[in-house]
């Protein structure tokens, strides 16, 4: 019986994969409540307060609108604005209203309570509800660190940090702080406050990003069939 050809690539063993998920991302690292990039610029996260516009009076719309366009006039850098908006999950709100209701012992307010539970699911089963967080990110350029260091940033663009990481968070520290005191005191005039994310806050921001939960899927009552 002829030997049959050794096919080549068959032969090849499968190689080990070994490249993370971090590898694609452009963060190097998250600490000192800054996040570092990998080409070597840097970014301070903070979270916003929000408010119901169409509740106020006109005069106090006009307020709202005159400070706002002060703070958007007044800034000198760049602001990046990110809506997240996710559905919410009220299982731990309807925990929260079955412990108070074991404890209320009042027959009518027991029978509101129940009524004010139901019409919580019901209008979830009508319409998602959905919650909405605002984030403030402020952003600094490798082109900030320095002419030298700029370019050697540029030139090892998607590497490791081109330069120490302890220079990193003192030059943004220094550039970022500043302009973040400056937005918290105009967004105060607004009514609104922002606060910065803890390293621990930017971490379980990012890992929910680029790890999104998946969809809830509805389960079909089961059909049982009886045989006669």
């Amino acid at each position: 019986m002829p030997k049959l050809p050794k096919i080549p690539y068959i032969s090849v063993p499968d190689a080990p994969i070994i490249a993370t998920t971090q590898e694609h991302l452009p963060i190097s690292d998250i600490t000192n409540d800054i996040v570092l990039y990998k080409d070597g610029g840097a970014a301070l996260v903070m979270e916003s307060t929000s408010l119901n516009f169409g509740l106020l009076s006109e005069k106090e719309q006009a307020a709202v609108i005159a400070a706002y366009a002060a703070m958007i006039n007044s800034l000198s850098f760049s602001v990046q604005i990110v809506v997240r908006t996710q559905r919410k999950d009220i299982s731990s709100y309807l925990k929260f209203l079955d412990d108070k209701a074991g404890l209320i012992t009042h027959p009518l307010l027991q029978k509101l309570m129940g009524e004010y539970r139901g019409f919580i699911l019901d209008s979830v089963k009508k319409k998602n509800v959905l919650g909405k967080r605002f984030y403030i990110v402020l952003y600094l350029s490798p082109l900030e660190l320095g002419v030298a260091k700029s370019v050697k940033a540029i030139t090892k663009r998607g590497g490791p940090l081109p330069f120490p990481k302890s220079y990193v968070i003192k030059k943004a520290k220094i550039t970022l702080y500043p302009r973040r005191d400056h937005l918290i005191r105009q967004a105060g005039r607004l009514g609104i406050k922002f606060k910065q994310l803890t390293t621990a806050n930017l971490i379980d921001l990012y890992y929910a990003v680029y790890n999104p939960e998946h969809p809830a899927v509805k389960k079909e009552p089961e059909v049982i069939l009886e045989h006669k």
